[in-house]
C-alpha cells in the first residue's frame, strides 16, 4: 500500500479515525509528518468516553477512506496507547514507548503537519489554539455602519370649524325733520292766499321720513388653506460601543 501523502491527509485533520476492522475510533485532532521525508507519520486521536483522551496512532499502512483515514491497527491497541500530553514536546522516552506499543521500528522525531514547510524554511510560528493557517494574525474591529431609515413622526390634519364674533360698523342714516315756515302775502302769492274761504278751520299734514339699518349676512369666499411638508435637517449624535482586537507579544 503506497506511503499516504501531506495533501493526503492535510484534510483528514477533524475527520474520523477507523481502526482495521473500519469501525470507528475517534476524531482527528491533527497530523504529524516525518522530520525527514516530510510524510504523515501519526496521527492524534481524541478517543475514551465523550473523546476526552487523546492517543497517537501510526500513519504506516494507514489509507483514506472515504471522509475517514482508517488505520493498520485494532481499535483496543489505539486506545492503549500510553498517553502523552500533546501541549508538551515529546521526549525521546515517549518516542520510544509509542514505537514499543505499535510494534513500529525508531524514526527520527515527527513535525507538526502544519509546520511542513516551516521545516525547509526559518520557523515561522505555528498556530496554537487550531489548525495552522500562514504565518500571520488577522486583527480585526468592528466598525459602525450608519444610516438612516424612514418612520412615521405625527399625524397632522386640517379641520374646519365655526367661531363667532362680533363686528361693529358705523352707519350714516338720514331722518326728516319738519319745521314751520312763515311768509308775507305778496303780489305774488295773493292768489293762492285768497283761494279759499275768508274764515274756516283746516288742518294740512306731511309725512316725514327716516333711514333705519337693515342688516343682512352672506357667505363669502375668502382663502384656500392646504397642507404641504419642507424637509429640515438636523444633526443626530450616534454613540455605540465597539469591540476590536489587539494583539500582544508574549515571550517566555
Amino acid at each position: 500500500m503506497p506511503q499516504l501523502s501531506f495533501e493526503d491527509v492535510q484534510p483528514m485533520i477533524d475527520a474520523n479515525l477507523l481502526d482495521a476492522e473500519g469501525s470507528k475510533v475517534g476524531k482527528i485532532e491533527d497530523i504529524y509528518l516525518d522530520n525527514d521525508t516530510q510524510e504523515p507519520a501519526w496521527a492524534l486521536v481524541h478517543t475514551g468516553l465523550l473523546g476526552r483522551k487523546l492517543n497517537y496512532v501510526p500513519l504506516k499502512g494507514a489509507s483514506v477512506s472515504g471522509d475517514s483515514l482508517q488505520a493498520a491497527y485494532p481499535e483496543a491497541q489505539i486506545k492503549d496507547a500510553p498517553s502523552i500530553d500533546p501541549d508538551v514536546e515529546i521526549t525521546p522516552e515517549e518516542e520510544a514507548q509509542l514505537y514499543r506499543h505499535y510494534g513500529v521500528d525508531a524514526e527520527p522525531r515527527v513535525l507538526h503537519a502544519g509546520d511542513v514547510e516551516a521545516a525547509a524554511e526559518p520557523d515561522t510560528g505555528h498556530d496554537t489554539s487550531g489548525p495552522t493557517t500562514d504565518d500571520a494574525m488577522t486583527r480585526s474591529e468592528e466598525q459602525l455602519q450608519v444610516g438612516t431609515v424612514r418612520r412615521p413622526s405625527s399625524l397632522v390634519r386640517l379641520k374646519k370649524y365655526i367661531v363667532t364674533e362680533n363686528v361693529q360698523m358705523t352707519v350714516p342714516v338720514q331722518r326728516e325733520e319738519v319745521r314751520v315756515v312763515r311768509e308775507p302775502v305778496t303780489d305774488a302769492n295773493v292768489g293762492a292766499a285768497t283761494s279759499g274761504p275768508d274764515l274756516s278751520e283746516e288742518e294740512h299734514e306731511m309725512t316725514l321720513m327716516e333711514e333705519q339699518v337693515v342688516v343682512d349676512k352672506q357667505v363669502v369666499p375668502k382663502e384656500r388653506v392646504r397642507l404641504d411638508k419642507s424637509v429640515n435637517v438636523d444633526e443626530e449624535v450616534v454613540s455605540e460601543e465597539v469591540r476590536k482586537e489587539q494583539i500582544d507579544l508574549e515571550q517566555q
